[in-house]
């Protein structure tokens, strides 16, 4: 391994996700919120909730009743008036279902003086959840999706009719109340009726595109989930005000802000990679490649979410995958090196935030008995990654805008 990159590496993550932690956002974005005379309420939904709810409450003094519902592991301790729940993600669980059941309770009955203040991040699709099919069938056509390719706004179209909180219908709940929503956004691009499913936001999809995607990805659906991708979601919503603060692009920025601090020539390729994780990898790798022996030191950064076709039964992430997928091109480039993380801290249903490679890695594999072909086949980027010393391990950050990825030539 080369340690200088390692190390280096480290320091761009660190500084990247210090950069999107929710804290100073929410106070941002509380800059303008004036509650209504009656009750306020609390929401928090998705990976970043604890922390956003934690921030939020800091800055009012109080609320009037609130629930987080974040994934496992990501709850830092008691926030005042605000009741705690984890569940399932990236598939929804029981303990999600219930935590929604709670949500609803408690916006049931407002009235046009009381206030909602909903926290949104991504993850959120999963944790704000009430079926309208049956649990299992709903868990397994997510597993379907998961596994099928398709992309973030593709799978939140079909999982917003077939349920009863997503694409505006949480919002509706809340009615005649007003509901103030802040989101961080983890899509490339910001659609609001698509980050976590839109639960406060008018719904721009229609059963038309639902029904397509269904298709396209040959999803095995009951009579009634295809009944539920004919029944058309809310449009309009007249009790919302939305502000969206923190996205990828504040992630990519920070990359390269560090990036430069080191200093490297900075490129920022994109802040919209939506492809194959492994094709990423690849492509990055070849940029290195392109610049060898130019006896410049230069950072290529690209921010968004890539995708990975399931293959295979082993254990990762895109983030893993899209480094994995660089170690072959890397393979003699002594002083160049690939790593890509989440902004939360969770990369896929590991404990890794993503993975780094450089020229050494394809070796060191070998040495090992390892085959990176094999190993993508197989979708077991964490175990060869681990086997290298390759896993990049940040534990839950409280935040979530989408991935980071860096290449970094030293000469």
């Amino acid at each position: 391994m080369n340690h200088k990159l390692h190390e280096q590496a480290l320091d761009i993550v660190t500084a990247s996700l210090t950069a999107v932690l929710p804290d100073r956002a929410v106070q941002r974005a509380l800059e303008r919120f004036t509650p209504g005379p009656g009750r306020t309420l609390l929401v928090a939904v998705g990976k970043a909730a604890w922390q956003m709810a934690h921030a939020a409450v800091a800055v009012l003094g109080k609320v009037d009743g609130g629930l987080v519902v974040t994934k496992y592991g990501h709850v830092r301790g008691s926030i005042p008036g605000v009741v705690c729940c984890e569940a399932g993600h990236p598939v929804p669980d029981e303990n999600g279902f219930a935590a929604t059941e709670r949500a609803l309770e408690l916006v049931r009955n407002l009235t046009a003086d009381d206030t909602v203040l909903f926290l949104l991040s991504g993850g959120g699709s999963a944790l704000l959840e009430k079926p309208l099919l049956p649990a299992a069938e709903l868990q397994d056509i997510t597993r379907q999706l998961l596994a099928s390719g398709a992309d973030i706004v593709e799978i939140n179209c079909i999982r917003k009719r077939l349920s009863g909180v997503k694409g505006g219908r949480f919002a509706q709940a809340c009615a005649p109340a007003q509901v103030y929503s802040i989101i961080l956004s983890d899509i490339v691009g910001d659609p609001l009726d698509m980050i976590a499913s839109g639960p406060a936001y008018p719904d721009s999809s229609t059963c038309a595109q639902a029904r397509a995607i269904a298709a396209r990805y040959g999803l095995r659906l009951s009579p009634l989930a295809r009944e539920l991708l004919d029944r058309e979601t809310p449009k309009t919503l007249d009790n919302v005000t939305t502000r969206v603060t923190g996205s990828v692009r504040e992630l990519c920025a920070a990359a390269a802000a560090q990036c430069r601090t080191l200093g490297y020539e900075t490129v920022l390729l994109t802040d919209c990679l939506n492809c194959e994780a492994r094709e990423a990898g690849r492509f990055l790798a070849s940029v290195l490649r392109t610049h060898a022996g130019s006896g410049r030191r230069l950072a290529f950064v690209a921010g968004g979410e890539t995708v990975v076709h399931l293959t295979g039964n082993g254990l990762g992430g895109r983030n893993q995958e899209l480094a994995l997928g660089a170690a072959v091109g890397l393979q003699g480039l002594e002083n160049a090196a690939v790593f890509s993380v989440g902004s939360d801290g969770t990369d896929g249903p590991t404990d890794a935030a993503g993975g780094y490679v450089d020229g050494s890695t394809l070796q060191a594999l070998r040495d090992k008995g390892l085959d990176p072909v094999t190993v993508l086949r197989q979708n077991d980027a964490y175990h060869a990654l681990r086997a290298v010393d390759g896993l990049l391990i940040t534990g839950p950050t409280g935040t979530n805008v989408n991935d980071v990825a860096v290449s970094l030539l030293d000469e």
